[in-house]
Formats: C-alpha cells, sequence, structure tokens
C-alpha cells in the first residue's frame, strides 16, 4: 500500500503523513528532507543553489545529514526550494525515492509531486493544502516557540515566493493529481485533520479494492 501526500509548505502535510504513516504502520519518506539536504550541502561547500550545474553537485550527501535537526530551518526550507526547481537535482533523487515508495509492504511518502511523479501508481493520494495566511500563522507560532525573531508579514511573503517557485517550475510542478483527494486544513486543528486524512485515505483504498483494481 502506497500513500502519496502533496501539498505546499506548513499546510500540515509532514504530520500528517507521520500520523497516516503510524495509523496504517508503513515506512515513512519526507522528500522534502532530501531537498533540504541538498540545500544544506550548497551552503557548506560554498555553491550556488540557483545554478543547475553547482546544485547538482550537492546531491551526493551521506545519509546521516537527513537527521541533522538544522535541516528543518526557515533558511534550509528556502534554498530546498530553489534547488529543487533544477532538472539536475531531481533526476539525482528521483530513483531514491521511487525504490522507497515501491518497497515491499508499503510506504508513506511526502513531498509536492509524489501523485504526480514519484508514485503516480500510489492507492491513496492526498492534497493537502491551506491558506497563505493560515500556513504563515502557524510557521510564525512554531519560529516564536524556537526563539526566532521574525515578522508575520515577511513569513507570509516568503511562503507566497516558494509556491510560486514550487508550482512554477517546468519539471514536476508542485500540483495536484488528477485522482488526489484534496484537504484543506486552513480552519482545522491538526487532530481534526489527522481525522479527516484517515477518512479519506480508507475512502480511497475502499474505492480501488470495490473496483477491483491492484
Amino acid at each position: 500500500m502506497i500513500i502519496a501526500v502533496d501539498g505546499p509548505t506548513a499546510s500540515g502535510k509532514g504530520t500528517i503523513a507521520r500520523a497516516l504513516a503510524a495509523h496504517y504502520r508503513l515506512p515513512l519518506l519526507d522528500t522534502g528532507l532530501l531537498y533540504r539536504a541538498v540545500g544544506a550541502q550548497c551552503a557548506a561547500l560554498g555553491l550556488d543553489p540557483d545554478a543547475e550545474d553547482e546544485a547538482a553537485r550537492a546531491t551526493d550527501f551521506a545519509d546521516r545529514l537527513l537527521t541533522d535537526p538544522a535541516l528543518r530551518s526557515e533558511d534550509v526550507g528556502g534554498l530546498a526550494s530553489r534547488v529543487s526547481k533544477h532538472p539536475a537535482v531531481r533526476a539525482a533523487l528521483l530513483k531514491r525515492q521511487q525504490d522507497f515508495a515501491n518497497q515491499s509492504g508499503g510506504a508513506v511518502l511526502d513531498g509536492r509531486d509524489i501523485g504526480t511523479v514519484i508514485a503516480p501508481h500510489a492507492d491513496a493520494k492526498l492534497f493537502v493544502t491551506a491558506s497563505v495566511a493560515a500556513r504563515a500563522a502557524r510557521r510564525h507560532a512554531e519560529m516564536l516557540g524556537r526563539g526566532e525573531d521574525v515578522t508575520l508579514a515577511a513569513i507570509a511573503a516568503d511562503l507566497a515566493a516558494r509556491d510560486a517557485r514550487d508550482s512554477g517550475r517546468a519539471t514536476a510542478p508542485l500540483t495536484r493529481a488528477d485522482d488526489a483527494l484534496l484537504l484543506d486544513t486552513s480552519d482545522l486543528t491538526i487532530e481534526r485533520a489527522v481525522e479527516q486524512a484517515i477518512v479519506l485515505v480508507d475512502e480511497a483504498l475502499s474505492a480501488k479494492r470495490t473496483s477491483g483494481v491492484e
């Protein structure tokens, strides 16, 4: 069983993907961490994240980098959005993601092109979204909790810029798959969002069983 969870930054898709993985007892891959690792490598090696050839050189990183808490920072998130637009970077990370999705027993993958590129054959696809205002408020609260000094307006502007880059890139843009179920979390608590996500996944799996698709 493969579950694809796509959506923009701060929509709640990461938390929802973790909850789904726990509920269905499946391994989880946050594919955004792969791009964050590439962005972090660019910064560490002095490479230009906006230059495709240089960003592609940063795709060779050790797995232990994925557990570095620094990858969750806003700065690295911005770098990830910039390197992810490059076809060479996406190509370098493609097989790694597809192998995870196709492992025996299935998996949950969280990203921006899971249902369209990485696992278009997924058994259940969710597209998790929320308004920029709701997402900015959530991210602002998180950052204040970490002691970071940033304005709500600056976060909203950054999210809007990331959305534009992610949706406008030529290769594997952020877009809802035709068969993905929409979950708007703008006015939902995380508990309610998780409950609705499980209901939607169960509906998708039931529909697939009823249709006889394997």
